[in-house]
C-alpha cells in the first residue's frame, strides 16, 4: 500500500505509471508550466516547480521506492534510527526499516540482514534529501534526450544503485548518473542570434517603423512536440542609426532548453547610388571633363533629404576640390538636433589620348 500519492497527483500519473510515461508527463507539464511561457502568471513558477521536485524522486528508481513505501516527509528528513523489531518506527513504519526486505536490502547497497539500525541519508545537509533547482531539473532532462522521447534514449537506464560512498562520503548511497552530471554542468546560458538588417539611408536619415516577420521554433503546450510558429516583431528606426547599431529582442526566438534564444538585429546601411556615409557626414561626387575643369562648370547638388542646389565655378577646377554645406548630413542618433556635414567632392575625366594637333594646341594656349 503507498504511503502517498501526491508527486503522482502533481505529474498527473498513475502511481502505476512506468518511467517513459513519468517522462511524458513530466515534459507536457514542465513546458506548459515554464516561468518564460508564463510571464503574466506567477503562479505558473510555483506549479513548475512542483512538477520538477515530483519528477526529480520518481524518476529515480531508489527514491521513487522510498517514497511509496514511507512517504515524502521521511524521504525529506532522511529516515530515523530503527527501534526494537515488532514496534512502530519512523513514519508509523512496522519495525523501523525491518518492513523493507532485508532490513534495507530491498534498496542495493543499504545492505541487509535483520533489524539493524539505519539511517538514510541524500545528502540534504541534516541527513535528508533536497531538492535540486527546478531551472536544473528541466535543463538536465532536456540534455539528457528529454525532448527527443527516443525508446532507445532512457536516461534512466544508468542509473547505479550498487554500494560504496555517496554524497559527502556516507557509506550506503551512491550518486546516480544524472546527479553526477548536475554537478559537473551549469545549466547552459540561452543564446543570442544576430540577424543583419539592411536599411536604406533614406531610412536612416528619417527614421522609421519596420515590421519583422520570424519563424520560431517552439514546444506544443498540448503534446510537447517541437513546432514551428510566426512571429511578428516591431521595431523603431531611430534616425541616425549608424550600421552595426544593435535591435535587440529578449526570448523571441528558438525555445531550447536553457530558455528562449534572445535575437539581435544589427544594421547594415544598403548602397546608396549618391551619396557615401563617413559617419554623421555624407560625401557625393561629381566629375568633371577637362574642359569643364580648366574653363568652368555648373551642376544641381541633391541632398538626402530631397532639397537641390546649385553649385559652380568658373575658373579651373583640380582633382579632389570639395565643397561643404554645413549641417546637410545625417543626423546624431544620441543628438537628434545636431547634424552632420555634405561634402561635394570633385573627380576629373581625363582623356586616354591625344592627337599630336591636339597636343600642339594645348602646349600653345597653356
Amino acid at each position: 500500500m503507498l504511503a502517498e500519492t501526491k508527486l503522482y497527483d502533481a505529474l498527473s500519473v498513475s502511481p502505476t505509471a512506468n518511467q517513459d510515461e513519468i517522462k511524458k508527463a513530466y515534459r507536457k507539464a514542465a513546458l506548459k508550466n515554464h516561468p518564460d511561457k508564463n510571464k503574466d502568471d506567477p503562479s505558473a513558477g510555483e506549479r513548475f516547480k512542483e512538477v520538477s521536485q515530483a519528477y526529480e524522486i520518481l524518476s529515480d528508481p531508489e527514491k521513487r521506492k522510498v517514497y511509496d513505501d514511507y512517504g515524502l516527509e521521511f524521504l525529506l528528513r532522511g529516515g530515523a534510527e530503527a527501534p526494537p523489531s515488532g514496534s512502530a518506527g519512523a513514519g508509523g513504519m512496522p519495525g523501523g526499516f525491518a518492513g523493507m526486505p532485508g532490513g534495507f536490502g530491498g534498496v542495493p547497497g543499504m545492505g541487509g540482514g535483520g533489524p539493524r539500525s539505519y539511517h538514510y541519508s541524500t545528502g540534504g545537509g541534516s541527513g535528508g534529501f533536497s531538492f535540486s533547482s527546478p531551472d536544473n531539473i528541466f535543463a538536465d532532462f532536456f540534455k539528457q534526450g528529454g525532448a527527443g522521447m527516443g525508446d532507445d534514449d532512457d536516461i534512466f537506464a544508468q542509473f547505479n544503485f550498487g554500494g560504496g560512498r555517496g554524497r559527502g562520503g556516507k557509506p550506503g548511497y551512491r550518486d546516480s548518473p544524472n546527479e553526477r552530471r548536475r554537478r559537473r554542468a551549469p545549466t547552459p546560458e540561452v543564446t543570442t542570434v544576430e540577424k543583419p538588417l539592411e536599411l536604406a539611408l533614406e531610412d536612416l536619415f528619417a527614421g522609421t517603423h519596420k515590421k519583422m516577420k520570424i519563424k520560431r521554433k517552439t514546444y506544443d503546450d498540448g503534446s510537447g512536440k517541437r513546432k514551428m510558429e510566426d512571429k511578428i516583431l516591431d521595431m523603431d528606426i531611430k534616425p541616425g542609426y549608424k550600421a552595426g547599431t544593435k535591435i535587440k529582442f529578449k526570448g523571441v526566438g528558438d525555445q531550447e532548453e536553457g530558455g528562449t534564444q534572445d535575437l539581435h538585429f544589427i544594421v547594415k546601411e544598403k548602397k546608396h547610388p549618391t551619396f557615401t556615409r563617413e559617419d554623421d557626414n555624407l560625401r557625393m561626387y561629381i566629375e568633371l571633363d577637362l574642359k569643364e575643369a580648366l574653363t568652368g562648370w555648373t551642376r544641381t547638388i541633391p541632398t538626402i533629404e530631397g532639397k537641390k542646389f546649385t553649385l559652380s565655378k568658373g575658373g579651373p577646377t583640380g582633382p579632389g576640390y570639395t565643397e561643404t554645406y554645413p549641417h546637410q548630413g545625417m543626423p546624431n542618433s544620441k543628438k537628434p538636433t545636431e547634424r552632420g556635414d555634405m561634402i561635394v567632392e570633385v573627380k576629373v575625366k581625363f582623356p586616354t589620348s591625344l592627337t599630336l594637333a591636339q597636343k600642339t594646341h594645348l602646349k600653345d594656349i597653356l
